[in-house]
């Protein structure tokens, strides 16, 4: 199945944007003689861009159809209820309603399903089958540049995962003003974006994202991740989008 790649736009401000998950409003209707209420498809639930078993058996289809196919949709559900309650929101592509919803520092009750929708839908991008090995040859460049060499990329974005307290996310994000790539994780909902950071790669640390393969051995499903499933196809397109934006130089790859 072709990939098909969330690409957000990291220039336009908030409002400037049409509404890009979004469906009409849609008011109650009557079939006959039963009124039938209708679930306003504000945002809708992105679909994996591969089979729900091509991650097998790193990932299994189990784990599929319950993390995409009950959390990540009740996270579209709640949120688009809670959008449904209000003109103020209406309008927002994913990007504008998670910072708006931020509100610098202050979130409001929509942020946490807004939040979740974002990062998930990044977080099956971030995979394919067949992932792990190494990056393509220009962001294996900026990596060694930025870690020293991918050796220390990895050991800090698998310590950043594992020394995680609680729930939450770990990413790679390219850092607008340092302009290098970093290592960040995020505690529950927290996406990046809100701090200006362009986000390459997350993995969620949530529980129910690795608990029916993995048990509690967080260890060897990050680890899992990093070998056989992070999508460097993605992390490449991602940033070759992000550096129209940001201007980085010639990476210097380390002398060894």
């Amino acid at each position: 199945m072709a990939c098909q790649l969330l690409l957000t736009d990291f220039t336009l401000p908030l409002k400037s944007l049409k509404l890009s998950h979004s469906g009409e409003r849609l008011k109650g209707r009557s079939i006959g003689s039963q009124k039938v209420s209708t679930t306003v498809a504000y945002y809708g639930l992105k679909t994996p861009p591969y089979n729900l078993d091509d991650l097998e058996p790193y990932m299994s289809k189990r784990a599929l159809e319950v993390h995409w196919g009950v959390h990540h949709r009740d996270f579209v559900d709640n949120l688009n209820k809670q959008v449904g309650k209000s003109d103020i929101l209406y309008g927002y592509t994913m990007d504008e309603l998670v910072k708006a919803t931020y509100n610098n520092g202050n979130p409001l009750p929509e942020f946490n399903n807004a939040a979740e929708v974002w990062n998930h839908d990044f977080f099956w991008e971030s995979m394919q089958p067949g992932g792990g090995n190494m990056p393509n040859l220009g962001l294996l460049e900026q990596i060694e540049k930025d870690f020293g060499s991918f050796t220390n990329f990895r050991e800090t974005f698998v310590e950043a995962a594992l020394s995680l307290f609680g729930s939450g996310w770990v990413w790679l994000v390219l850092k607008r003003q340092e302009k290098r790539l970093a290592v960040v994780k995020t505690s529950n909902s927290i996406n990046p974006i809100v701090w200006d950071d362009i986000p390459i790669l997350n993995l969620d640390m949530w529980e129910h994202a690795y608990y029916l393969d993995y048990k509690n051995d967080k260890a060897r499903y990050v680890s899992t991740f990093m070998n056989h499933l992070v999508s460097w196809n993605a992390a490449t397109i991602r940033m070759a989008r992000a550096e129209a934006f940001v201007n980085l130089g010639e990476p210097k790859i380390p002398i060894a």
